[in-house]
């Protein structure tokens, strides 16, 4: 979920009260304590910059890069780079949360089989992969959706603070291996790279596997 409440706003009135018996003139008083429990939130964005269908950055008038966009077609050339970049933003005034992108790539089979024997790797196919920045945890194959799935984590817990906090894109550009062939390119027609961001809160967990357990077991219970 994009937005998940941290605390359960409430307040609760603890009253200290004295009271005035018989004829007596007691001296009294009345105090009170209010907590209150603010709600707090995670709350992240994902995009990459806009691009033609030759990966080609597109600009306005003045050279400046558009604005940027969460989704890009692209026409696929042996040899040629293409520029793809997705970025996580932490928005402004978000709890401290663990954060990772999860890749999904279709026609598994087909892309694996260009690569054979080692299989597709992309960590080899993305230029700009820095591993120390963005650890790369595993990969699951879905062979009924004909997809393989990986999961990359931010190194650190990531708070908003008073400003959107930019985290460095996973990668930055993709180049198409020159020694593919025209038909092996036809194998994989329609091919999708999906990019997800996910976050949790840091607080409350011992780290982070123990978060990402929560997350998938909060999914689940949720019906995603």
């Amino acid at each position: 979920m994009k937005k998940r409440a941290l605390l359960i706003g409430m307040c609760l009135a603890l009253v200290a009260t004295a009271s005035v018996l018989g004829t007596l003139a007691y001296l009294t008083d009345t105090d009170g304590a209010v907590n209150t429990f603010t709600i707090g939130q995670v709350d992240i964005a994902l995009d990459e910059a806009d691009v033609d269908e030759d990966g080609r950055l597109i600009v306005d008038e003045k050279g400046q890069p558009v604005d940027r966009v969460q989704g890009t077609e692209y026409h696929l050339i042996p040899g040629l780079t293409y520029i793809k970049d997705p970025t996580i933003t932490v928005k402004s005034g978000s709890e401290e949360a663990y954060v990772r992108m999860m890749v999904t790539v279709t026609r598994a089979k087909e892309l694996n089989a260009i690569f054979a024997p080692e299989g597709a790797d992309l960590a080899a196919i993305f230029d700009g992969y820095d591993p120390e920045r963005w650890a790369c945890i595993g990969s699951v194959t879905n062979e009924t959706d004909n997809t393989i799935t990986y999961e990359f984590r931010w190194h650190e817990p990531v708070a908003g603070g008073d400003e959107d906090a930019m985290l460095d894109a996973l990668f930055k550009t993709f180049t198409v291996p020159g020694e593919i062939t025209g038909e092996e390119l036809k194998t994989i027609q329609g091919m999708q790279i999906t990019v997800t961001g996910h976050a949790i809160q840091a607080a409350g967990f011992d780290d982070a596997d123990a978060a990402w357990e929560a997350f998938a077991s909060q999914m689940a219970d949720d019906g995603q």
